[in-house]
């Protein structure tokens, strides 16, 4: 058996940089007020609220700015301007509610303490994450067991998700194998050298990526029998790419395809529901104030950059495939589809000047709060296609139907964590998406959508 080997998974490691994000602020908070002239903020019973108000700050801003992203976090040089931005915006907010916070400093080189203290602080730790945490001592070595197919799948997850992942090897279990395959710095072993492979590379987890149990000869069957009762981790591939990804594999899923759907019991929680109409009007009700701030800003853009009607209306399809009419800004020139519907490409040159603008930073989406305030659409959820695509993609790609048991939404998982695509594989991954919402619909994701939204438009990342 391999020694045990500390591994940090991915819910672990954001717990890791949120809790010592905010142990190494207060540590030098405290550090400061109790060594230099510095009284703004000092840690005592009696001013607890300072603190927690702080925590809060630090913690949402932290989400808005991806201060938790771990692809960033492990490059120091990622995160820098992340943590630049964090401290700056929880600075401003927190010397602009002095309610909550002390009162404003009488001199200005106690806010140069309280921002380079953060600053110091956060760069000191985000330091010590990226050069120990993340280096290979932690890594967690995986061996893969399957069919070539499922194994390049699954080695492409990992590079992409997690690259803590180390996957030391693999063992093809194809009963006809075609040819010899070879992974760059990824050995194969044969079924034999299952318990040689765990102990001499240290191995802390087998991953099944196998189609057919047919493959799973009995000699592989019975050693991992004898692994799963002595404690070793044994996962399923599509768990792990689930996990990994935070996307449902629908390309993998068959005729066993309940096994991958046990939809969230959010989609029939009457009081889940009600919460979510509730936010869905709070929210709609506000939107629509703001589009009305801005109409006249809107308005002399699409006078210059437009040149025609700003608002415009299409078809899509709803909730148990009604069909709505969507409202939205004008982002492209007229008789744009002469020819019939086709996607929006990159670098679209139907696209306005004004409409590329409208479109990045996702204001073209504002008149749809109407829509969420008639009940045609959720704030969150999957985007609504129109009709002409949906009847092409549901031919072509599984469950693409699954994904309108649920009102659409303006925003969505799909919409926070991958960019707008025109291919048939962008809509795979969009579908993949979606369905993971579907499936874990909770408030709390609900929650990491709606700061992930924010992210999406201060980084202006629509389309």
């Amino acid at each position: 058996m391999a020694k045990t080997s500390i591994h940090f998974n991915l819910s672990e490691r954001k717990i890791l940089l949120r809790v010592f994000d905010i142990v190494f602020i207060l540590f030098f908070l405290f550090f400061v007020s109790n060594t230099f002239a510095f009284d703004y903020f000092t840690i005592t019973k009696e001013r607890w609220a300072w603190v927690v108000v702080l925590i809060i700050y630090v913690s949402v801003f932290g989400s808005i700015f991806e201060m938790y992203d771990l692809q960033k976090s492990s490059k120091i040089e990622k995160i820098s301007s992340s943590i630049f931005f964090t401290v700056s915006i929880t600075v401003l907010f927190y010397l602009l509610t002095p309610f909550f916070t002390p009162e404003l400093p009488d001199n200005r080189l106690q806010i140069l303490f309280f921002f380079f203290s953060m600053l110091l602080a956060l760069f000191a730790w985000r330091f010590i994450y990226s050069n120990f945490i993340e280096s290979q001592r932690f890594f967690k070595r995986v061996l893969i067991i399957g069919e070539i197919s499922n194994i390049q799948t699954i080695i492409e997850a990992f590079k992409k998700s997690d690259p803590n992942y180390k996957i030391v090897g693999f063992i093809n279990c194809e009963i006809d194998k075609m040819e010899t395959v070879k992974f760059k710095g990824i050995n194969e072993y044969r079924p034999n050298q299952i318990h040689d492979v765990i102990t001499n590379k240290n191995v802390g987890e087998i991953v099944i990526a196998s189609y057919n149990s047919e493959n799973i000869t009995s000699d592989i069957y019975y050693t991992l029998i004898r692994l799963l009762e002595s404690g070793f981790p044994i996962k399923e591939y599509t768990q792990v790419y689930e996990e990994l990804t935070q996307r449902v594999p629908v390309q993998f899923v068959g005729k066993d395809f309940y096994k991958y759907f046990p939809f969230s019991r959010s989609n029939q929680n009457k009081l889940y529901l009600v919460f979510h109409r509730l936010f869905d009007l709070v929210v709609s009700m506000i939107g629509v104030g703001v589009a009305l701030a801005i109409l006249p800003l809107i308005l002399v853009g699409n006078t210059l950059g437009n040149r025609g009607k700003l608002f415009y209306t299409q078809e899509r399809v709803g909730k148990n495939g009604t069909l709505f009419k969507i409202i939205k800004y004008r982002t492209m020139i007229k008789n744009a589809e002469t020819k019939g519907a086709v996607w929006a490409q990159k670098g679209d040159s139907r696209i306005t000047p004004f409409g590329k603008f409208l479109r990045y930073s996702r204001l073209d989406e504002m008149p749809q709060f109407l829509n969420i305030l008639r009940g045609d659409m959720s704030f969150i959820g999957p985007r609504p296609e129109r009709p002409f695509f949906v009847n092409e993609l549901s031919q072509m790609l599984p469950f693409y139907e699954t994904r309108h048991i649920i009102k659409p939404g303006l925003t969505g998982w799909a919409q926070v964590m991958t960019r707008y695509g025109d291919s048939l594989d962008d809509s795979l991954l969009k579908l993949q998406y979606d369905l993971y919402y579907i499936k874990h619909r909770s408030f709390l994701l609900d929650i990491i959508i709606l700061i992930k939204t924010f992210s999406t438009v201060i980084y202006f990342r629509g389309q």
